[in-house]
């Protein structure tokens, strides 16, 4: 996660909280330096996993249960990504799909879990042929 990153997600969703972008402000708070925008780590954190897990499957995301951020990450911090399948259904509505709900964690480069997020999407289920 590079320092870029950070400050352009933050300036444009327009959140502008001195501890995401101004480093003389944030010396002196708990963490003595800039955090990384939490919605910025979950977003990344749910790209990352997309190649693994749902590329070209997913019609679309259902939303979020759970989300926690018990480590902070700093510029510099690299990310990788745990993805568990918690539970799958069929749609109610659509023959073609299904529902999922995935649980990702965020880890960071001293195996910190970051980022812990539970994610409901609807699948495209494969062709019965």
């Amino acid at each position: 996660v590079t320092e870029t990153d950070n400050v352009l997600f933050s300036t444009m969703t327009l959140n502008m909280a001195p501890l995401h972008l101004d480093a003389e402000y944030s010396k002196n708070s708990i963490h003595g330096q800039r955090l990384v925008n939490s919605l910025f780590l979950l977003g990344l954190v749910a790209g990352i996993s997309m190649h693994d897990t749902t590329y070209g499957t997913t019609l679309g995301n259902l939303g979020f249960d759970s989300i926690k951020f018990p480590k902070p990450v700093f510029h510099g911090d690299t990310i990788h990504v745990r993805t568990e399948i918690v539970s799958v259904r069929e749609s109610k509505s659509r023959d073609d799909s299904g529902i999922v709900t995935f649980r990702h964690y965020g880890i960071n480069q001293r195996d910190e879990i970051v980022c812990d997020a539970t994610r409901v999407g609807l699948m495209l289920k494969r062709s019965a042929a």
